[in-house]
């Protein structure tokens, strides 16, 4: 997601410093643009929409575009003067679009009203995108990697606007709020990776399942105790200037930014003020550097789940301790490669990637049966909730753009609380 916009550009218009001074009479030129010209420009926004969401905004190339509506790369230039003005205008559509639902949402009476309004109206446009009745939505995967202002201000309006859903209590600081409020939408957008595993018969349903675990959280009869400390830093490992792992965290970093094909050799090469050589002294390829983050992040997640669970405890102190420890590592320096990133890599390596991610995720839903086995978690479903945990672990990255200043333990403290008890608890 985009970096918070605190200070917005106003513009102002033009004046003639002299008074005396008569301006010539503007002469204005308007023409309504056809119903052929929009039609051709919305398809090429959406056709860009698909490109993004395959490739990332790097990958995407305007021939590319023009190709999937039988055009030349010179019919998309006609409308769009290159892809950098292309993917702002996909996103701020996309960024629209959301903003009609919030705003939808903000209509309802109550707290619990507005989320759950927003959560239905989001999968009921699902729906429709998956039934062929509505184009699809960008993914924020990599929008940082565009730095455009306009489109970081729309985001934070977006954002603002989703916040406001949400009650201002007393006991509920600004930055617990926008906590809550980039969990529910990290949870939300991350339902793309998954949802498309359902049949779009059953995405009503999803979205009550959804609602419920958000808005209500998943422990059980019991209280919500504090977690046990885990310590994962694996032995023996090095962590200095010129190691792997030093390599592999500021890579790791970029390609959160930048998305797959933003994340060049020379690029992580500069960000590491090291040359070629040093970069293909580890990696042999690009490839096998992504995979080797990759490889990274799913040791971490396994280390931190072998240590939940023997550090004991019910269902739930296990799922809060895993979660607590994750999210601290996500808020410090060494953040792990997003999941998300999947959807950016080389097909060649995103098979294998995703059976391994999957692996995760199915282990997470058994922590969750545990937990309802014996009462610390309430019955709920256990696949959605796990994904939905897997998009709080991925959100947590950038925490940092909405909790500045916040203190990594707490920040992590706050965003796990929202996770396991739901965006409305208190």
């Amino acid at each position: 997601m985009p970096t918070p916009i605190r200070h917005l550009a106003r513009s102002h218009p033009m004046t003639t410093e002299d008074p005396a001074v008569e301006a010539p009479p503007a002469v204005a030129v308007t023409r309504t643009p056809s119903r052929r010209y929009m039609a051709r420009r919305e398809a090429i926004i959406a056709s860009a929409v698909r490109e993004m969401n395959s490739h990332g905004v790097r990958g995407m190339t305007l021939g590319d575009v023009a190709a999937r509506l039988n055009l030349v790369p010179t019919g998309v230039i006609y409308y769009f003067r290159n892809k950098e003005e292309l993917a702002v205008a996909a996103f701020e559509r996309s960024i629209a679009r959301l903003q009609a639902l919030a705003e939808a949402a903000r209509a309802h009476d109550t707290e619990r009203e507005r989320v759950e309004a927003f959560i239905h109206l989001f999968i009921g446009l699902q729906q429709h995108i998956e039934l062929g009745d509505a184009e699809p939505l960008t993914v924020f995967n990599d929008v940082r990697a565009l730095n455009c202002e306009s489109v970081n201000q729309a985001y934070v309006e977006l954002f603002r606007t989703i916040r406001s859903l949400l009650d201002r209590r007393d006991n509920r600081s600004r930055s617990d709020l926008n906590g809550r409020t980039h969990f529910l939408i990290s949870a939300l957008t991350f339902v793309n990776a998954w949802i498309y595993t359902w049949r779009v018969d059953d995405y009503p349903r999803i979205a009550v399942r959804i609602t419920s675990i958000l808005l209500d959280g998943i422990p059980g009869a019991g209280k919500l105790l504090g977690p046990r400390r885990l310590d994962l830093q694996p032995v023996g490992e090095e962590i200095d200037e010129g190691s792997a792992e030093h390599f592999l965290r500021a890579a790791t970093q970029l390609i959160n930014d930048e998305g797959y094909h933003g994340a060049s050799v020379d690029r992580i090469s500069s960000k590491l003020n090291v040359t070629k050589g040093a970069f293909y002294h580890y990696n042999a390829t690009k490839d096998d550097l992504v995979v080797a983050c990759f490889q990274r992040t799913f040791d971490v997640l396994w280390r931190a789940i072998d240590a939940a669970e023997a550090s004991g405890g019910n269902g739930l102190e296990v799922i809060h301790s895993l979660l607590q420890a994750v999210l601290e590592l996500q808020v410090g320096p060494a953040p792990l490669l997003r999941t998300s990133a999947l959807t950016t890599v080389p097909e060649e390596i995103r098979a294998d990637l995703m059976f391994r991610l999957r692996q995760i995720s199915i282990r997470l839903g058994s922590m969750l049966c545990d937990g309802i086995a014996d009462g610390s978690v309430r019955p709920l479903d256990t696949s959605i909730t796990a994904q939905i945990l897997t998009a709080g672990i991925n959100a947590a990255s950038e925490l940092v753009w909405w909790q500045p200043g916040e203190a990594p333990e707490v920040s992590a403290r706050l965003f796990a609380d929202a996770m396991l008890r739901g965006v409305l608890c208190d």
